[in-house]
C-alpha cells in the first residue's frame, strides 16, 4: 500500500529563534519520493537533520531570523515504518515514568483494573478501557496535562488518550511508547498520536481513539510521550503559530480496522 502525505506549517518568527521540527516520515518508512522546504520570507533556512529513536528524522534550525516562517513537506511511502527489536536500554526507557506519563500516580489503579491480564490481552483491554471511558473533545485538555489529569477529566485528544494508555501499560510492566503518525482516514485530519506496546517479543500498535485504521499509519517520530515527538518545538526566541494543514491518503484505499486484534506498524 502506498501512502501520500503532506504537511504545511505557517508561523511568524517574532525574534531570532532556535527550532526543532519533526514532520518527515521515519527513516524506516522508506520514502520513494520526498521534498522538504523550510523558508523565512521566501529565503531558504539551513537545517541540520538529526536521527532519533526508530529512525525519527528531526531538523534542527539555529538562528532563524524574524519573518514569515513556512515549512512544506511531501512524501510518498510504501511502508508504515517497521519497529526495531527491543534492546535492554529501550526497556528501561519505555517502562519508566516520563514527562506526560506519570506512572506512579496511576500504578495502583492500573493494577486494580488490569492485574488479571497479560500479554496481548492486556494491551487490548487497556486500549478498550481508555476508548470507552474517555471522550474525544477538541480543546478539552491543556498542553501541561499528563495521564493522571486525563484519567480524572475523562476527556482529551489523541495525545491524551495515548498518554493514559501508555501509563496503564507501563504500570503493568509493559514497555510502551508514543508514535506520532500521518494517518489516512483520520477526521479531522492532523498529525495523530498512537501507542506501541511490546509484548510477547513484538511491538504492536493500538489507537485508543479508534479514529484511523492502523494498517495505513505512517510513523513520523517515536518517543516516551508527546514531549519527545512534538512536530514543532521552539528552544529559544519567539514564534507565533499561525496554521497547520496535514493530508494523508492511502492508495488504492483504506483497509478496514475493527481494533479487535493487534497489528504491527509497517
Amino acid at each position: 500500500m502506498q501512502r501520500s502525505v503532506t504537511s504545511a506549517l505557517r508561523a511568524q518568527i517574532t525574534s531570532p529563534a532556535e527550532i526543532a521540527l519533526s514532520v518527515m516520515v521515519s527513516k524506516q518508512a522508506n520514502p520513494v519520493q520526498e521534498t522538504l522546504s523550510i523558508t523565512v520570507d521566501g529565503a531558504s533556512v539551513k537545517a541540520t537533520e538529526v536521527e532519533g529513536a526508530q529512525g525519527s528524522r528531526w531538523h534542527l534550525l539555529k538562528d532563524v531570523p524574524s519573518g514569515q516562517f513556512a515549512v512544506d513537506y511531501q512524501a510518498v511511502v510504501e511502508s508504515g515504518g517497521e519497529s526495531a527489536e527491543l534492546t535492554a536500554m529501550d526497556r528501561i526507557h519505555w517502562i519508566r515514568p516520563s514527562r506526560y506519563v506519570d506512572v506512579d500516580r496511576l500504578e495502583n489503579v492500573s493494577r486494580q483494573l488490569f492485574g488479571n491480564y497479560q500479554g496481548k490481552e492486556l494491551v487490548l483491554e487497556v486500549a478498550n478501557y481508555v476508548n470507552e471511558t474517555t471522550a474525544y473533545i477538541l480543546g478539552s485538555s491543556r498542553v501541561t496535562d499528563g495521564a493522571s489529569e486525563t484519567f480524572m477529566s475523562k476527556s482529551g485528544v489523541c495525545r491524551d488518550f495515548a498518554h493514559l494508555t501508555i501509563a496503564f501499560l507501563r504500570a503493568c510492566g509493559v514497555p510502551a511508547r508514543l508514535v506520532s503518525a500521518y494517518a489516512p482516514g483520520l477526521s479531522p485530519m492532523d498529525f495523530h498520536a498512537v501507542v506501541e506496546a511490546h509484548v510477547e517479543g513484538q511491538w504492536f500498535v493500538v489507537d485508543p481513539t479508534r479514529l484511523a485504521p492502523r494498517a495505513s499509519l505512517v510513523r513520523i517520530a517515536t518517543g516516551a510521550d508527546a514531549s519527545e515527538t512534538a512536530f514543532l518545538t521552539t528552544h529559544s526566541g519567539g514564534l507565533r503559530f499561525n496554521s497547520l494543514n496535514v493530508t494523508a491518503v492511502a492508495m488504492p484505499g483504506l483497509l478496514p480496522d475493527n481494533h479487535d486484534d493487534l497489528i504491527s506498524l509497517g
